[in-house]
């Protein structure tokens, strides 16, 4: 009877720790850049989020040849002139926020500050962001929206297009997350 007491106690135990963690792998990204020349928008449906409640971790990846653009040829100028997206095939957030006040078992809304990195084109910045989580139903999101400038990461706009890209690229992020069992 002991036994089974503590060994149904270590179950409870580990899967509270696992309930501890949420996961998207569709999160939606896009970035938006607005002149009076142009606008350009792409979107990424199939970027990665992980949030620890426990430790308060955020975590986010995107592939950057994942990005859609309304133009082919808008998309093949993003990822060989600008992104070099064959050097740097990857975006990336690692930061910490307090997650600790979120009840991911009740209807809520909750704004959480988060600091952390943004590495794009292979350089890494400090960022702070707002994370906005919502749980309605049973069902969690998240989103925030930031902006970044090319020339902070070492992207290049030839003079030809200066006009054509904004310094101030609006990025917005939306998630629906799950648990991450494993």
């Amino acid at each position: 009877m002991k036994y089974t007491f503590l060994t149904l106690f270590a179950l409870l135990l580990f899967a509270n720790a696992t309930a501890q963690k949420y996961f998207s792998k569709t999160a939606h990204i896009r970035f938006f850049s607005h002149t009076s020349i142009e606008d350009i928008k792409a979107d990424n449906y199939k970027s990665e989020l992980v949030i620890n409640k426990s430790t308060g971790a955020v975590q986010a990846s995107a592939l950057i040849k994942m990005f859609e653009f309304e133009k082919a040829l808008m998309q093949e100028h993003f990822n060989e002139n600008y992104m070099e997206s064959n050097q740097f095939p990857k975006a990336t957030f690692s930061g910490k926020g307090d997650f600790s006040q979120v009840n991911f078992g009740a209807d809520g809304n909750y704004s959480i500050p988060v600091a952390g990195s943004l590495t794009l084109h292979g350089v890494t910045k400090n960022v702070n962001i707002k994370v906005n989580v919502k749980i309605q139903g049973g069902k969690i999101t998240g989103d925030t929206k930031f902006v970044v400038n090319p020339k902070d990461h070492g992207i290049k706009i030839e003079d030809a297009y200066a006009g054509k890209i904004s310094d101030k690229i609006d990025v917005s992020v939306k998630a629906t997350l799950a648990v991450l069992n494993k």
